[in-house]
């Protein structure tokens, strides 16, 4: 969408697999929701004579499909039984910036080394500052490089140990994949902002953002790897039993505090995160929307010849829709859930449309309205969020232009009022239409042209969540709240690193 978050990236990883690199492009294609920048994938080898271990790389602008476009590059080139992947959407370091596509790949005095990182260090300006006057020199403004950095600096002798000295080292919310020539590592930070998942595929162990990853290889999930956690996958991992693992601590006076948006907005409907189905989750959202906001509390009009109907801004909200419509005729109100827009999913992000009117445009090349289906009816919008609230205006435009009897705009999360420092990259303050006219739903409404705007409240988008995953753990909601559950180091530009 043109107008919503964006996460920060997509993260894939497999040990001891024949086909690792194939499986690991399978992996970002179902990833690649989560970072359309670029994408690239790492393996481990071994070079012709069988003497040294060589790391070979692809990697490059554009969806996976486009980099990964010759097939000879599985046979020929991703040579080795692991491999990392990694699909990139920029919150630190230009989006422009070749040097700033992932995994990173170095050679340092303990043999060869690759990283892909989901996330934000919000200390980040503190570690290259000190980097910096240790007369240190980056080959990229990406926050990724610095934990490189700080894995060759450890004065630790043990690899892992070196691993380990590093991430202690860093703040804020990241999963990372890390590949050295014989193991496989993945990591979660202590507060477990963002989802990672293990799973097992032919003995071989895997690793990614988001369990829908394992589907498309026929992998089977296992389990989350748990916040805090540091899992070594390598020779001597034979079973469950023969993981290795470390636990890093969270900072004092915090807790678990997982990114309750990745249940919102994010993660793919198919997949299970935080311990849970994102479907369940969602359809909870809608049903909670619909005590919040009871159907006969909306509509302002209603008509005795046509059922009032509830559409959703396809693809994300699409089951949020589904729970209020349910939840709204379980009570007692006689409503329908159906199509009323419909998405071209062959619009790429690279597509132009010149002009004055580009977002207009861009909006009625993605979506249009099914006419029949709103015309003379109470239309409820169904959405997951609004942050600068254009694309929605262009979105009940072209509703409007099928003649409904009236539209009304329902979020299945509270109003966006603060950014995140924590992986997702969101307008500026100033530009959030919530905190631009202070979360006031009639101004917000007559902004985007509708008769009224209905959120979810904080509190019920928190009581819906737990009561859909009991599984005990606290959630993010600073960029509703402002409420920051680990220190930020506020006023970081994107770019602020690069050289003009």
């Amino acid at each position: 969408m043109i107008d919503k978050p964006h996460d920060y990236c997509g993260i894939f990883g497999i040990y001891d697999h024949p086909e690792a690199a194939l499986l690991t492009y399978y992996g970002l294609h179902a990833l690649q929701h989560r970072g359309q920048e670029s994408a690239g994938i790492v393996t481990t080898g071994f070079d012709e004579d069988k003497e040294r271990a060589i790391m070979p790389m692809k990697k490059g602008f554009g969806l996976v499909l486009s980099v990964f476009d010759d097939p000879k590059i599985f046979k020929n080139v991703l040579k080795g039984r692991m491999a990392i992947g990694h699909n990139r959407y920029s919150t630190s370091g230009s989006s422009k910036n070749p040097a700033n596509i992932q995994p990173f790949r170095v050679h340092y005095r303990n043999g060869n080394l690759a990283i892909g990182h989901n996330g934000n260090i919000t200390n980040s300006r503190a570690i290259r500052e000190r980097f910096r006057d240790e007369g240190v020199l980056f080959q990229s403004t990406s926050d990724t490089e610095l934990i490189l950095h700080l894995i060759s600096h450890s004065r630790k002798s043990n690899q892992i140990d070196q691993v380990l000295d590093a991430l202690n080292q860093i703040e804020g919310a990241y999963c990372l994949v890390i590949l050295t020539d014989d193991k496989l590592i993945a990591v979660r930070d202590p507060n477990g902002f963002r989802p990672l998942a293990l799973g097992v595929k032919d003995g071989a162990y895997a690793v990614a953002s988001e369990t829908c990853a394992f589907d498309i290889i026929g992998a089977e999930f296992i389990r989350d790897v748990e916040p805090g956690e540091v899992l070594v996958i390598d020779r001597n991992t034979s079973s469950m039993e023969g993981l290795q693992s470390w636990n890093l601590e969270p900072k004092e006076g915090t807790e678990t505090s997982q990114c309750i948006f990745e249940y919102v907005y994010f993660s793919r409907p198919d997949s299970k995160i935080f311990g849970e189905n994102v479907d369940k989750i969602r359809r909870n959202l809608g049903k909670q929307l619909a005590k919040e906001h009871p159907l006969d509390q909306v509509i302002q009009y209603p008509s005795n010849d046509k059922r009032p109907i509830v559409i959703s801004v396809p693809d994300s909200s699409n089951t949020a829709a589904v729970g209020y419509a349910h939840e709204s005729n379980k009570a007692g109100f006689d409503c329908k859930y159906d199509i009323g827009l419909i998405r071209n999913h062959y619009v790429g992000r690279t597509f132009i449309s010149p002009g004055q009117k580009s977002r207009e445009q861009k909006v009625r090349t993605k979506f249009n309205t099914v006419r029949g289906v709103l015309e003379g009816r109470s239309v409820i919008i169904v959405d997951d969020s609004i942050v600068r609230g254009t694309t929605s205006r262009h979105l009940v435009d072209m509703i409007r232009e099928a003649n409904p009897l009236e539209v009304h705009f329902l979020v299945s999360s509270p109003p966006i009022t603060h950014p995140c420092f924590y992986g997702m990259d969101f307008p500026s303050t100033e530009e959030l239409i919530a905190n631009k006219f202070d979360s006031d739903t009639d101004v917000i409404a007559r902004e985007i042209g509708v008769d009224s705007v209905r959120y979810l409240s904080s509190e019920g988008l928190v009581d819906a969540v737990k009561e859909a995953n009991k599984s005990g753990h606290s959630y993010c909601t600073a960029c509703f709240t402002g409420e920051y559950p680990v220190p930020v180091d506020f006023g970081i530009e994107k770019e602020e690193n690069e050289v003009i």
